[in-house]
C-alpha cells in the first residue's frame, strides 16, 4: 500500500546522461500502478526568458540551434560560455528561475496529478555556475531557501565521452566540467540522489527502487517481477 500524499521528483544531469529514458521508464511504471502522472519540462515551462536566452546563444555567440544526434552533431554556444560577464547575467536569470520554480511546483502540487516528474530542475541551472567560487556558493545556498525540495532529486551521472557520443552538442571539456559541477552541487546543498553510470536496466532498477520506497509500498516486489516490469517499460 502507498501513501495518499502527492509526490514529486526531478531528474538532472549532463546532456546525454539518459534522462529521457529514465523518465519514460518511471512514468510508465507509475501509470501501471494506476497513478496520474504529470511531466514538466523545466526549459519549456519553468525557465524564464527562454526566447531571449536561446536567441543570445545563436546571434551573439554564433552557436547552432537544435538537438544534437550521433549522426547530426551540433555546436551549441550557450551554457558552455563561461565568461565572467555571462556569470553575472546567469546570476540574475537564475534568481528569476528560482522564483518561477517555486511557483510552478506549487501549481503542480495543486493539480489532480498524483505524481509529478520534473525533466530538469533549478539544479541544472546551478550546475552551469562556477560552484567552487565562494560568492557563487553563497548565492546558491540563498536561492535554495526559495526552492521547494523534490521528494527525490535524481542526478544521473555519466561518463562524459559516452554522454557526448549520445548527444553531441557541447565540447568534451565542458561536459567534464559540467559533470564535476553536479557532484560539487551535491556536496554543497545535499539531498541529491546520484545514480551511478551503468547499463540502462541497472540504472532503471535503481531509479525504481527509490520511487518504490518513496510511495511507501509495504514490501519490495520479487526480483523476477521487477525484471519483468523493466523489460515492459524499458
Amino acid at each position: 500500500m502507498m501513501t495518499s500524499c502527492k509526490r514529486f521528483v526531478s531528474f538532472s544531469g549532463v546532456d546525454g546522461a539518459g534522462k529521457s529514458t529514465q523518465i519514460n521508464t518511471l512514468r510508465g511504471w507509475l501509470q501501471d500502478q494506476g497513478l496520474r502522472v504529470d511531466t514538466i519540462a523545466f526549459w519549456d515551462h519553468v525557465a524564464t526568458l527562454t526566447g531571449i536566452r536561446e536567441g543570445a546563444g545563436h546571434k551573439i555567440f554564433k552557436g547552432e540551434k537544435g538537438v544534437g544526434h550521433p549522426d547530426a552533431p551540433v555546436n551549441r554556444r550557450d551554457k558552455n560560455v563561461q565568461s565572467w560577464p555571462m556569470l553575472c547575467v546567469r546570476l540574475v536569470l537564475y534568481a528569476f528561475d528560482a522564483i518561477s520554480t517555486r511557483r510552478n511546483v506549487r501549481k503542480a502540487l495543486a493539480s489532480d496529478a498524483d505524481f509529478i516528474i520534473f525533466d530538469r530542475y533549478i539544479y541544472d541551472q546551478f550546475a552551469n555556475l562556477k560552484l567552487r567560487n565562494r560568492f557563487v556558493r553563497a548565492y546558491v545556498r540563498w536561492l535554495m531557501k526559495l526552492v521547494p525540495r523534490p521528494d527525490v532529486s535524481y542526478v544521473l551521472d555519466a561518463d562524459p565521452m559516452q554522454a557526448r557520443a549520445r548527444k553531441p552538442e557541447y565540447p568534451l571539456e565542458f561536459i567534464y566540467l559540467n559533470r564535476r559541477a553536479y557532484l560539487d552541487l551535491a556536496d554543497l546543498i545535499g539531498g541529491l540522489t546520484i545514480i551511478a553510470p551503468g547499463p540502462v536496466q541497472q540504472m532503471q532498477a535503481e531509479v525504481l527502487r527509490h520511487a518504490f520506497h518513496l510511495l511507501e509500498f509495504e514490501e519490495l516486489p520479487e526480483e523476477r517481477d521487477r525484471a519483468t516490469t523493466l523489460q515492459r517499460v524499458g
